[in-house]
């Protein structure tokens, strides 16, 4: 059902099409870089964490990317806490911050800052969109860019 939320999601600026579906599990980024046959840094992977209270956000980051729990505490003023049961409505795997089930703070990485585009998955683990950092900011309705990731 998540694939058909992020499709319609996408429908809004007619890019519904644009979602690839492929017929390997590209859960991981290694398996997604692969599939789609790009570097593992072009995958824009989701992570869930716990904001204040029992609030979550996402942070989308390069494929190759690390949380720095320093930087994470400084600029988002928390420890950096896996949130796994955050209910975007998406299949592990497939997370993405379109097409949510609830409203959630997105937050980009400036991880990704080097490519001019990247690869998100769509609400499955076998599907992924090539997007410019624009159109992945528009799309997610991100609040801002951030770094809080390793170099």
């Amino acid at each position: 059902m998540s694939l058909v939320s992020v499709k319609t999601h996408f429908k809004q600026w007619n890019r519904e099409n644009d979602v690839m579906a492929f017929e390997t599990s590209n859960a991981t980024v290694e398996q997604a870089a692969e599939t789609i046959g790009v570097s593992p840094a072009r995958i824009a992977k989701t992570l869930s964490f716990r904001g204040e209270g029992d609030h979550a956000m996402l942070i989308v980051a390069a494929g190759d990317a690390t949380i720095d729990n320093k930087k994470f505490g400084i600029r988002l003023a928390s420890k950096p806490e896996c949130f796994p049961r955050v209910k975007t409505g998406h299949e592990i795997g497939g997370v993405c911050p379109f097409g949510l089930a609830h409203d959630l703070d997105v937050y980009l990485d400036e991880s990704m800052v080097r490519f001019e585009t990247v690869f998100p998955a769509c609400g499955s683990k076998n599907s992924a969109i090539e997007l410019t950092l624009e159109e992945l900011s528009e799309f997610s309705f991100a609040k801002e860019w951030i770094a809080v990731c390793k170099a």
